[in-house]
């Protein structure tokens, strides 16, 4: 078990409540009708949805508050700890704790988090198809909770409650063991009652599984698509990419004019039946749930998915510029779910990385795993 993680949700125990109203969200957000005054200065991004500053959230989050990076988020693939067993088999080991955090999700704006590893979505689980996995999963929450791998495993492995060990309670902890199967690009979540609500309040994370001959080489990103009830109504007031909205408008995101770029995307979305990705000024190939080496959609430019949908998305881009992706839905947009890529040139992607604060780490990360 890491420990900076226990200190940190022991430290935020079941105080952490939600600030529902914050100087940075727009007013179109808050349900108010009167105009969003122009911003000025530094309080927004130069890059502005289609030209209109009023549609942004202003100011920034403080992801060092948070514990986690959205940007970040996009390369920070865990592996586990790696070893082999006396038949030659990989084996690997993950350390998953559940615990309360609140959360800054927007600039200004506080929610009381239900998370795994104190960050939400939760760390990026990634292996290689037919690695024996074990996480050992330890409960630091106020409430029971479990882990729902989709995938291949026994029922005794399935995190639901009363089937196997059922739900982990508070102080409690139990170890998930099963064999990765099948490649793709696949999703845990807590599965604890109500659903619902576990899934909103942040417990989920991707769950990745290479095939064992791999993919092509490509820079590679986790993005999860999320919202946020601020106000407990039983809709969201916040849209997001990697759980903060607006992130990738403020800090569009760096990759090269020609390379493959792949997206494991994911939708984990609570109380709106679809959430969709469309990019800009380009077309991609889909593999439906990863679980194919050939697309199952070509040239497309727009997906659709359901809660628990998944694929991968691969696209080049021909010349470099800013490039918009977000959901094809105004008001998802307008909340916080849309970004930008910055394809440059290869002799300009060092001073891209350093414009939106990253370093030769990041891009390490963006194109070590998964690959032949």
């Amino acid at each position: 078990m890491n420990d900076v993680t226990r200190r940190r949700f022991l430290k935020v125990g079941i105080g952490a409540t939600a600030s529902v109203m914050g100087t940075g969200l727009i007013a179109q957000s808050m349900g108010a009708q009167q105009e969003t005054p122009t911003p000025t200065g530094e309080e927004y991004s130069e890059h502005s949805a289609h030209n209109n500053m009023s549609e942004m959230l202003m100011g920034a989050v403080d992801h060092e508050r948070n514990g986690f990076d959205p940007m970040q988020m996009l390369v920070d693939w865990d592996f586990g700890t790696v070893s082999t067993d006396e038949n030659g088999e990989t084996v690997r080991e993950y350390e998953v704790s559940a615990g309360d955090v609140e959360i800054e999700i927007a600039p200004g704006i506080f929610f009381p988090a239900w998370a795994f590893n104190a960050r939400v979505p939760g760390p990026s689980i990634r292996c290689t198809e037919g690695d024996h996995l074990k996480v050992h999963f330890s409960n630091f929450g106020t409430h029971p909770h479990t882990m729902h791998f989709h995938g291949f495993h026994t029922s005794e492995m399935d995190g639901i409650p009363h089937v196997g060990r059922g739900e982990v309670l508070p102080g409690e902890d139990f170890t998930y063991e099963f064999d990765a199967d099948p490649f793709g690009c696949h999703l845990y979540h807590c599965h604890a009652t109500p659903l619902k609500r576990h899934i909103h309040k942040g417990m989920y994370g991707s769950f990745i599984i290479d095939p064992k001959a791999g993919r092509p080489p490509a820079r590679e990103f986790m993005m999860m698509m999320n919202a946020f009830d601020t106000n407990f109504d039983g809709g969201n007031e916040i849209y997001a990419v990697n759980t903060v909205g607006h992130e990738f408008m403020r800090r569009p995101i760096p990759v090269k004019v020609g390379e493959l770029v792949r997206i494991y995307l994911i939708n984990i979305i609570e109380f709106d039946l679809i959430n969709s990705f469309h990019l800009h000024a380009n077309f991609f190939d889909y593999y439906d749930t990863g679980t194919t080496l050939q697309p199952t959609l070509r040239l497309v430019d727009t997906i659709m998915q359901a809660q628990g949908q998944r694929g991968i998305l691969e696209f080049r881009f021909r010349w470099p510029g800013k490039y918009m992706f977000h959901a094809h839905v105004s008001e998802f947009a307008e909340l916080g779910w849309m970004g930008f890529f910055n394809a440059v040139q290869p002799e300009d992607y060092a001073s891209a990385l350093a414009e939106v604060g990253l370093d030769e780490e990041w891009d390490r990360k963006g194109t070590q795993g998964g690959q032949v």
